[in-house]
C-alpha cells in the first residue's frame, strides 16, 4: 500500500509538471504577441504543444524530478530542475530545425518558455514547502511555544530549519556571539543581539524556553550560555553533542534538557581514526570489566570499528545482560561474545585466551570505591586489583597478546587510600612484565567520570529529587571529570600510541569544586539555591581533598596527541612482582593495619595516616554546617 501511494504522489507530480509546461507554452505565445495570438499562431502552437510537452517531460523523467519530496525541495532540486529545463529547450530547438518547414515557433517563445518552466516549477514546489512548513510569504505563523536560540553558527541554522517545521516551538529570534551577524536574519529569524542582553530580550518578549545550540564550541562558551540564562531564571534547553551529530543517531532537533555533563563537557576528543581503525577493525578485542562504566563505553567506541569478535567479559551477569540488551538492538557485524568470568581465575582466562585468540585487551576490572575498599575489604582490593591485574595480563603476555592496557586512576598518585595504592602497584604490575619482545602493556591514567558508577553525580540527582540536603565532605573538596565517552575514546588512542610500559596521562581540564558542581545542578533542576541545602559532613576514611595526576618525583613527556601525556615514573622487574604477590598471598589473614603499615614498603609514596582536612568540623554529628 505504501509503495502504491508512492506511485500515485509520482504520478500527481509528473502531471503537474506537464499541465505547468502545457501552460508555460501558451504564456509564452501569449506573451509574444502581447495576449493577441494571431490565427496562425494559434495553429502553430497547437501543432508544437502536442510533442514539445511529452519530450519536455521524459527529460524531467530522466533527471530523476520524481525522486525527491516537494516539502523539503532545496537547492539541489532547483538546480536538477535548471538542467532538465535547460536540456529540453535545446532539445526543443534542435526539433523546430528539423521541422521547421512545417511549423514556425518565434524565437523570442524559445526564450520565455524556458524561463517560465523554470519559475513555475520551482515555484510551486518551494511554495508547497514554505506551505508545508507555515512560512507562507517569509513570515512565520508563529504556532507553538515562543523561544530563542541561543547560537548563530551551523547548529542554529540548521535546528531554527528544523523548527520551522515544528508544532512545538516557534523561534522569535537569535541571539549570538558574532557582533557582524546582530540585526540580520538567518533563516527568515532575526539575530535580536548577544547573549548578555538575553534577560532584557527574554523579559521584552515574555520569553521562558531559550535553547542553547552551541554543539562545537568550546565547553566554555557553552556554559557562559547556559549560566547566563539559568541566573535570568529561563527553562534552559539544548541540542545533542556533536559526536552524536556526527554519528547520525540524532538530527539537531532533538531537543532536551541541559544536564550537568554539557557545564563540565569539554572541547571534542580528536582521534586517530585510522590508526584505531588499523589496530581493531578485523581484530578480536577483549574487554574485563565490560559490564561497569569504562569498559562498557568501552564496549560501544570498539564496535564502531569492526572488530571480528568483542569479547565482553565481567563477574557480573547482570551487567552482562544489560551490556548484550544493548548491542544485541544495533545491526553490528561483530560478533560478541558475553563470558561471566573473575579476572582472578587463571584457569577459566587461560581457556578464553586460547579459545578465542585476542589480540588487545582492555583491562577495566577493578574495586573502585575508596571508603569500601579503606576498612574491612583491604586484602580484597589487593587480590582483585593487584592479583587480577597480573592473572590476566601474565595470561595475556604468555597467549601472545599484541596489546594490554590497563585502565589506572588519579588516585594512584600520592595514594593515602588502599584502593590508589592498590592501582598504583596494578601499574608497576604491568611494568614489571614488560619485557623487550612480546606483549606491549599500556597504562592509562585518569581521574572521575561523569556519571560513572559511584559518581557524586547520580547521587546528587537522587538527593535533589527528594527535596535535599545534598550532602558534601569539604567545602574544599575538588575533583577532575571527564566524560565517559571522552575517556573511553583516550584509552584507545592511548592503546595505539603505547609502545609498552608507558603510563598516558589524560588532559583532565580544570580541576572542579564539589559544592560549585552541586549548586550547577540545583540550579538547572529549576531550583533556587536557598531551596536545597548543601551539608558538609566531613571526609571519609582514605578520602583527598585534591586528586592529583602525577607524583612527586614524576614527570611527563607530550605526545603527538594534544590530550595525552606520558608520565616517566619508576619501574620494577620481574622479581619485585614476583615478591609483591608473595606478600599479597601471605597478608590474606593479617591484621588490616598491619598490611596498611606493610602496602608503604610496596609503595613510597602511600601515606595511610589520615589527613587532617576535616579540622574544624569534630562536632559535625551533633551540628552540621549548611550553605545555601
Amino acid at each position: 500500500m505504501k509503495k502504491t501511494l508512492i506511485n500515485s504522489i509520482t504520478f500527481l507530480a509528473l502531471l503537474h509538471d506537464v499541465a505547468v509546461a502545457t501552460i508555460a507554452w501558451g504564456v509564452a505565445f501569449l506573451l509574444r504577441f502581447n495576449f493577441s495570438i494571431p490565427i496562425e499562431h494559434i495553429h502553430y502552437m497547437e501543432q508544437s504543444v502536442i510533442w514539445v510537452v511529452p519530450l519536455q517531460g521524459a527529460v524531467f523523467i530522466s533527471f530523476s524530478l520524481y525522486r525527491g519530496m516537494w516539502r523539503f525541495a532545496s537547492l539541489p532540486d532547483l538546480k536538477r530542475i535548471l538542467f532538465a529545463v535547460s536540456l529540453s529547450a535545446v532539445l526543443v530547438t534542435a526539433m523546430l530545425f528539423m521541422f521547421q518547414s512545417t511549423i514556425v515557433v518565434p524565437r523570442s517563445v524559445l526564450v520565455l518558455d524556458p524561463l517560465l518552466l523554470m519559475l513555475m516549477m520551482g515555484g510551486s514546489r518551494f511554495a508547497y514547502r514554505a506551505w508545508r512548513e507555515h512560512q507562507l510569504f517569509g513570515v512565520n505563523l508563529g504556532q507553538g511555544t515562543p523561544v530563542v536560540v541561543l547560537g548563530s553558527g551551523d547548529a542554529a541554522v540548521a535546528l531554527v530549519k528544523d523548527l520551522v517545521r515544528s508544532q512545538e516551538w516557534h523561534v522569535v529570534g537569535l541571539l549570538g556571539d558574532d557582533e557582524s551577524v546582530i540585526g540580520r536574519e538567518i533563516m527568515g529569524v532575526k539575530v535580536l543581539g548577544n547573549i548578555e542582553q538575553l534577560p532584557s530580550i527574554a523579559k521584552a518578549l515574555d520569553i521562558r524556553d531559550v535553547i542553547v545550540a552551541k554543539p562545537s564550541d568550546a565547553h566554555q562558551a557553552r556554559r557562559r550560555a547556559v549560566e547566563i540564562a539559568s541566573k535570568a531564571g529561563l527553562n534552559v534547553l539544548t541540542v545533542p553533542s556533536v559526536e552524536d551529530l556526527m554519528s547520525g543517531k540524532v538530527k539537531v532537533s532533538k531537543i532536551r534538557q541541559v544536564e550537568i555533563e554539557d557545564l563540565l563537557g569539554r572541547d571534542a576528543v580528536s582521534l586517530d581514526n585510522s590508526g584505531l581503525q588499523s589496530l581493531i577493525n578485523g581484530q578480536v578485542v577483549l574487554v574485563s570489566g565490560a559490564g561497569g562504566s569504562i569498559g562498557s563505553e568501552l564496549c560501544r567506541q570498539i564496535v564502531k570499528y569492526k572488530p571480528a569478535t568483542l569479547i565482553c567479559l565481567d563477574i557480573s551477569e547482570f551487567s552482562l545482560y544489560v551490556l548484550e540488551q544493548e548491542l544485541s538492538a544495533l545491526q553490528l557485524t561483530t560478533t560478541l561474545v558475553y563470558k561471566t568470568c573473575d579476572v582472578k581465575n587463571r584457569v577459566r582466562i587461560n581457556h578464553l585466551l586460547t579459545q578465542y585468540q585476542p589480540t588487545i585487551v582492555f583491562h577495566a576490572a577493578a574495586y573502585k570505591h575508596v571508603p569500601m575498599m579503606e576498612n574491612g575489604n583491604v586484602w580484597e582490593a589487593l587480590s582483585n586489583n593487584v592479583i587480577g591485574t597480573y592473572t590476566l595480563a601474565s595470561a595475556c603476555k604468555e597467549a601472545g597478546v599484541a596489546k594490554f592496557v590497563l585502565i589506572s586512576t588519579d588516585k594512584a598518585v600520592n595514594p593515602t587510600n588502599v584502593m590508589g595504592a592498590s592501582k598504583r602497584l596494578a601499574e608497576m604490575v604491568c611494568q614489571g612484565l614488560q619485557e623487550d619482545v612480546g606483549t606491549r602493556f599500556v597504562i592509562v591514567r585518569f581521574g572521575n567520570v561523569l556519571g560513572s558508577s559511584g559518581s557524586v553525580i547520580p547521587k546528587f540527582r537522587e538527593q535533589i529529587a527528594k527535596g535535599g540536603p545534598i550532602t558534601i565532605t569539604h567545602p574544599e573538596i575538588t575533583r577532575y571529570f571527564m566524560s565517559i565517552p571522552e575517556a573511553a575514546q583516550l584509552v584507545m588512542q592511548a592503546g595505539l600510541m603505547g609502545a609498552g610500559g608507558e603510563i598516558f596521562v589524560l588532559d583532565m581540564g580544570e580541576p572542579v569544586k564539589i559544592v560549585a558542581l552541586a549548586a550547577d545542578m540545583i540550579r538547572l533542576s529549576g531550583l533556587a539555591l536557598d531551596e536545597i541545602e548543601i551539608e558538609f559532613v566531613g571526609l571519609r576514611p582514605g578520602e583527598k581533598l585534591y586528586e592529583e595526576l602525577l607524583a612527586d618525583d614524576e614527570h611527563t613527556m607530550p605526545t603527538p596527541h594534544e590530550k595525552l601525556r606520558i608520565a616517566k615514573a619508576r619501574t620494577t622487574d620481574t622479581a619485585w612482582v614476583n615478591n609483591l604477590l608473595k606478600w599479597i598471598e601471605s597478608a590474606h589473614s593479617a591484621n588490616e593495619s598491619l598490611v596498611k603499615a606493610e602496602l608503604a614498603v610496596w609503595v613510597e609514596e602511600y601515606s595511610p595516616q589520615y589527613l587532617d582536612a576535616n579540622a574544624g568540623f569534630a562536632n559535625l554529628t551533633a551540628e552540621r554546617v549548611v550553605i545555601h
